[in-house]
């Protein structure tokens, strides 16, 4: 199988023209194998990049003052606007190729899943226990072992909920990412994406019905094969002293470790890993943090002025370098574009902008009761987590012939009815993150918050909200984004020769991206980067920095 994969990745670029896609339901297992194998591809790219960005953005604070910016910038541009410009540049690096499609394909579906796992592993090492860091430091573990025995184990919980929740986004994003249309160019890759892009342009009802079992059938098997195991193979990294007696189950973790053939085959696996773990590596981020004593003011007083200097050489570096691109983005755009163009994108992002704070708040009021109501039963949680990931997987363009035959019926203007399409699939993000919250809150705080009879509204206000407040930051910005990006799918529907446009920035980008019209694609996602940013910036970091100072758990 492995050979043949790899003998079809290698065929000419003109094969896929060859191959038309078949609603043929008989082809949708190896639709969905092909679909699959992308979006773990995609999820492998997106793991080694969040430990890696991550770990330098939580750990050096001059990094962290680039990098934290530009994943915001990177989760607010589209997957539209990185297929527009990345599949010209892996089709020129495997010229002929279907490699560079494949390629094209797997990194707008990285791009759906890597922003959201990062911001979670950066939150969670912002919030390392003080007292856990002291106490690795004064074994004198390396940077690298404190990495692999305090901060990755402490992170394990809310990172594999989203990693979950990338996985199951990443099929939000699977039609643009494998029927792929910029300007005269379309690429279409086999695949379930594929399979409904055509079923949705034919009409074809039963087509998506099919669709839709094909999913649930992949999301479960993985669900049972994959999540389902980490989850409960990541309950021992909770931080607490007493054990609450309710403990994740899987019993594909259960088979593993009562075969004694399967243990024999991961020993040396594990051997290795542990080994890596404990090499001496060291290394140096600057983040220090002084009291403001007279020893410091005699000890390290010119150390604090260089410091100050070396920052504003940097901090100036990086406002000329974002000076320069700007500048020259500027001069591209207006070779085609004019200041009416200006005004009209940035009236329809704000029309845009609207909706997404209105959603964000209404689904925040809605999931964050119902997160903690399943992060604190394991049990409630082991049979709603497969149904939460395909609620959280289905793709909105299902539902597109039911608000497009309810607009026509019923004569509705689409910049409202269209609205609940961009929520579709970014709510999840609130309530998964709010479940790992609630999945990680130490069972000791559990029981003293029982042993007081704190109850009621003083129980959320004490007790909860405080602890789950980290992970609700975290699970916000990725939805507010995702809210974003998802607007380019929802406020364009089509269904046959019918086709609803709401007014907003999503649709200027989307009707940009399918005319080709390069000089617009760029102006919709610069100014859709810019609310994204100035609402990070003015809610989402101080709200971070708060939860970071305010609720860590000491």
């Amino acid at each position: 199988m492995a050979a043949l994969g790899f003998q079809q990745t290698m065929a000419p670029l003109a094969t896929l023209k060859t191959q038309a896609i078949s609603l043929d339901p008989a082809n949708l297992p190896e639709y969905a194998l092909r679909t699959t194998l992308r979006m773990l591809a995609a999820m492998v790219a997106a793991l080694i990049f969040t430990l890696i960005y991550g770990t330098l953005a939580a750990k050096s604070r001059r990094a962290q003052k680039i990098l934290i910016p530009i994943l915001d910038i990177l989760q607010s541009v589209p997957v539209l606007g990185y297929i527009s410009f990345t599949v010209a540049f892996f089709l020129a690096l495997f010229p002929g190729r279907v490699i560079g499609a494949e390629c094209a394909a797997i990194f707008a579906i990285f791009t759906s899943q890597a922003w959201n796992m990062t911001f979670s592993f950066y939150q969670s090492l912002s919030t390392v226990p003080r007292d856990l860091d002291e106490v690795s430091r004064s074994f004198h573990l390396s940077a690298w072992q404190r990495f692999w025995k305090l901060e990755v184990p402490f992170s394990m919980p809310g990172l594999v909920w989203n990693m979950m929740m990338s996985m199951s986004g990443g099929w939000f994003f699977v039609v643009a990412s494998e029927a792929i249309t910029v300007g005269n160019h379309t690429i279409t890759l086999p695949g379930v994406g594929a399979y409904l892009a055509q079923a949705i342009n034919q009409r074809d009802l039963t087509a998506v019905g099919w669709v839709i079992l094909t999913m649930a059938a992949v999301i479960l098997a993985y669900d049972q094969l994959l999540f389902r195991p980490l989850v409960a193979w990541a309950d021992k990294f909770r931080l607490e002293t007493t054990s609450s007696g309710l403990a994740p189950e899987s019993w594909l973790l259960d088979l593993i470790h009562r075969t004694r053939l399967i243990s024999c085959l991961l020993v040396p696996v594990g051997w290795v890993l542990a080994k890596i773990a404990r090499l001496p590596i060291r290394f140096t981020f600057r983040k220090p943090a002084f009291a403001l004593t007279p020893k410091f003011f005699t000890q390290f007083a010119p150390l604090s002025l260089s410091t100050r200097a070396v920052d504003m050489i940097w901090g100036g570096a990086i406002l000329f370098i974002t000076g320069y691109l700007v500048y020259r983005v500027s001069n591209y755009i207006c070779a085609d574009v004019g200041w009416s163009d200006l005004l009209l994108v940035l009236s329809l992002g704000f029309a845009t902008f609207l909706r997404v704070l209105i959603l964000i708040a209404l689904a925040s009021i809605v999931w964050v009761p119902i997160g903690v109501l399943i992060g604190l039963r394991p049990a409630l949680a082991e049979k709603v987590q497969s149904l939460t990931q395909f609620l959280a997987a289905f793709p909105a363009n299902l539902l597109f012939p039911v608000f497009v035959v309810t607009i026509a019926r019923f004569q509705l203007n689409p910049d409202i009815w269209l609205s609940p399409l961009i929520i579709l699939g970014t709510q999840w993000y609130i309530l998964f993150n709010v479940v790992a919250g609630a999945s990680a809150y130490p069972n000791d705080f559990k029981e003293v918050a029982t042993n007081f009879r704190i109850r009621g509204w003083q129980w959320w206000r004490q007790v909860m909200l405080p602890g789950i407040f980290p992970y609700y930051v975290t699970g916000a910005i990725a939805a507010a984004g995702g809210a974003w990006n998802a607007s380019i799918v929802a406020e364009v529907v089509s269904w046959g020769d019918t086709k609803f446009v709401a007014h907003g920035l999503g649709a200027y980008i989307a009707e940009a991206t399918t005319a080709g019209h390069y000089p617009r694609i760029i102006l919709g996602i610069a100014v859709m980067v810019l609310f994204v940013t100035l609402f990070s910036r003015l809610l989402w970091r101080p709200l971070y920095a708060y939860a970071e100072n305010k609720f860590r758990l000491n």
